[in-house]
């Protein structure tokens, strides 16, 4: 058959049982793998061969998910991680050392700003952070000699922001360098970044992915379309003495940038997810695409209930007419953008609060994006490590709560919602 339709590729893509093996993907659960000769072992660690030889850096239950999420994005290759924090680690340590420079989007999820802006700022690498609207004048002011990639988000979280992706891509590529994008909260039911001139797309999949809160992990795809072999990334194109000279670009082609990541940094970081998490994550996958059509149908609808309520102060959906992000969104994500929606309440800081301790249907945790719907108070909480000026940036707003709408009935969401509501401004 020709080319799969991405819900196909959910349910059917990366596993695909020979004669007499098991239909549903199994849990390798093995550290390491038994061949025949000390030839054959020594093929694959010298990366002459392929095959599985010790989990840290690939099991053949990760290997039919990596395949999988691969498909999704239409990229050549894909790495899964320990987490979405690694994912995000891991895209920029394959490209950059001590004294390189990113330019990044300033409106990144917590983790991912303290992640750059204290860890891998700590590592000698630079970052400029950047509001993600700014024209790309002012982005393109940002890139020096030493810069070696973007880092950006599809929707930025918690502050929803729709990124201009071909914007984003144009002014990476005008300077030779790569564009990484976190497509955590659109997912690739809803946003392709490849198509739209992305490089690198990285995932927390514990979020949508998964479905269901119940692994941890992300994962890292290549798209297989950015020229290495240029000076700017020796590191792609100069013998790797550590596997007896390969050379990546010449031995792995388009996939030089994913191999690296998985032989490299994970041979020498060990920070590959589990295979029983990956078992996990494949059957949230084979559901992606019925779950994240409803997501985004009951935020909507919530969306339109408290956009009639005179008690909300503000109200952020992309998918909503009005927003500002509405026709951009329509561009990059005409089916939806995410089930994630976010607002302020009229008052003060406790009436949010006493909100949020009223719900009874939807759950305060720090968890986003499952099947559950969820509340959380990011300026206290995910993003309570920076300081005003760096919430500001990164577009968290003292009364800005995240409400990740689940897939439930959305009329008792909304009736949780409108109950809370009277308890709170009464």
């Amino acid at each position: 058959m020709g080319d799969r339709k991405i819900e196909t590729i959910c349910v059917q893509n990366g596993w695909e049982p020979s004669n007499g093996e098991a239909r549903v993907l199994p849990i390798y659960q093995s550290t390491t793998f038994k061949y025949s000769s000390s030839e054959e072992m020594a093929a694959l660690f010298d990366l002459q061969a392929s095959g599985f030889f010790y989990t840290r850096l690939a099991n053949p239950t990760c290997d039919a998910v990596e395949k999988k999420i691969a498909a999704l994005e239409g990229g050549v290759a894909a790495v899964l991680t320990a987490s979405g924090q690694s994912a995000s680690m891991f895209s920029i340590l394959n490209i950059c050392s001590a004294g390189d420079h990113v330019v990044c989007s300033s409106e990144l999820y917590g983790g991912t700003f303290n992640l750059f802006n204290k860890t891998m700022r700590g590592m000698g690498i630079e970052f400029d952070f950047i509001n993600p609207d700014a024209p790309i004048e002012e982005i393109n002011s940002l890139f020096k000699d030493n810069t070696k990639c973007v880092f950006t988000e599809t929707i930025s979280n918690p502050s929803l922001t729709v990124l201009d992706i071909e914007k984003w891509a144009n002014a990476a590529h005008s300077h030779n360098v790569p564009m990484i994008i976190d497509n955590t909260f659109a997912t690739p039911v809803n946003c392709r970044p490849i198509e739209w001139g992305a490089d690198i797309v990285v995932h927390s999949t514990s979020k949508y992915m998964d479905g269901h809160a119940c692994s941890l992990g992300g994962c890292i795809v290549d798209s297989g379309k950015f020229d290495w072999r240029t000076e700017k990334f020796p590191q792609f194109n100069v013998p790797d003495e550590t596997y007896h000279g390969v050379v990546y670009t010449e031995q792995f082609g388009s996939a030089a940038y994913a191999v690296k990541c998985r032989v490299h940094l994970m041979r020498d970081i060990g920070a590959m997810m589990s295979p029983q998490n990956a078992f996990l994550l494949n059957l949230g996958l084979e559901t992606l695409h019925l779950r994240m059509a409803r997501h985004c149908e009951n935020a909507l609808a919530v969306a339109e209930y408290l956009s009639s309520d005179d008690r909300i102060a503000w109200i952020n959906c992309p998918s909503q007419k009005g927003s500002k992000y509405y026709d951009i969104a329509g561009k990059y994500m005409p089916n939806g953008t995410c089930g994630v929606i976010s607002f302020g309440i009229k008052g003060t800081r406790e009436t949010a609060t006493k909100f949020m301790d009223s719900l009874e249907l939807a759950a305060i945790v720090t968890h986003v994006a499952d099947a559950r719907t969820c509340v959380l108070h990011p300026a206290s909480t995910t993003h309570r490590q920076l300081n005003d000026a760096e919430l500001e940036a990164c577009g968290v707003s003292p009364d800005l709560l995240r409400f990740s709408v689940g897939i439930e009935n959305a009329g008792d969401i909304i009736e949780d919602i409108a109950q809370a509501l009277d308890k709170a401004c009464e």
